[in-house]
């Protein structure tokens, strides 16, 4: 005899009862998610969570807690930081961080300019982005990690659409795009050499729109900065710039105060504004 059983999302995220055990389009990517980490904290020994306080980690580390709850989180996260990001930013990370328990691990690009492992582009406008990957690779081999939790979304660009989510990296943490692992059926090889590690996308199949439903569903808090506030901007190439200690005005810029939000929080030498007016 077939058993029907109503459920009822409590939060509403689709407004109304379902007959039997149909999931909801939000609550069926955060299940998948949550068996994502679950996977990873059972076939890895070391694993760790990128956590820049931008919405994409805010939400992994928020399933994570789902994921594991009541126990604690059971793996650190890590914030690459380039020296250069907003306030609000690193002052929500903490805050953030310290509620939900867990280990913060802070790798400082910095340090790789001083050590002369990396060398800075002094340039005007020149920014410090590329130059995280190899203080990414420092603290995953410094911390031994043989999995990291990051939030790049399939929807994004070309090349994330490519990546699985097990994503295998070498010893010299390349990624070949042909060298990577099949996951049919939603079961992924975790095996991997001293050395290797896997990037694992738990966002993998959630869209930008999906990420912003799941954050109001769940009433999550994310930094100031996403919502429209005033701040004092300058106009360059037609965009917003936020002024500050980051951003080195050029010759004929005249600073003035707008409201805007950000839709991202990179650094703040490369990250626009939207204004409120556009």
């Amino acid at each position: 005899m077939a058993i029907t059983r109503a459920v009822t999302d409590p939060d509403g995220v689709d407004g109304g009862p379902h007959s039997g055990y149909r999931l909801t389009h939000l609550r069926a990517l955060e299940a998948q998610s949550i068996h994502i980490m679950r996977e990873v904290a059972a076939e890895f020994e070391r694993p760790v969570l990128l956590f820049s306080g931008g919405k994409d980690s805010i939400v992994m580390l928020h399933l994570a807690r789902k994921a594991f709850w009541p126990a604690p989180i059971p793996f650190p996260v890590l914030h690459i930081d380039t020296g250069r990001n907003f306030t609000e930013v690193l002052e929500f990370r903490d805050r953030y961080v310290e509620a939900m328990g867990v280990k913060l691990l802070v790798a400082f690009v910095q340090d790789d300019i001083d050590a002369g492992r990396t060398i800075e582009d002094t340039s005007p406008r020149a920014t410090r982005n590329r130059l995280q990957t190899a203080t990414l690779l420092r603290a995953i081999r410094e911390g031994r990690h043989d999995a990291v939790f990051g939030g790049a979304r399939r929807d994004e660009e070309k090349a994330r659409a490519k990546e699985r989510i097990f994503s295998f990296r070498d010893e010299y943490g390349q990624w070949d795009p042909k060298n990577q692992r099949p996951e049919l059926w939603n079961l992924y090889n975790a095996r991997h050499h001293k050395g290797e590690h896997i990037r694992v996308f738990p966002l993998s199949n959630w869209t930008e729109l999906d990420v912003w439903n799941y954050i109001g569903h769940e009433r999550i808090d994310t930094p100031p900065i996403y919502l429209a506030h005033r701040r004092e901007v300058v106009q360059r190439d037609g965009m917003l710039m936020a002024v500050g200690p980051h951003l080195a005005l050029e010759a004929g810029e005249t600073p003035y105060e707008e409201t805007v939000r950000f839709r991202t929080v990179g650094d703040a030498d490369c990250t626009v504004a939207s204004s409120r007016a556009r």
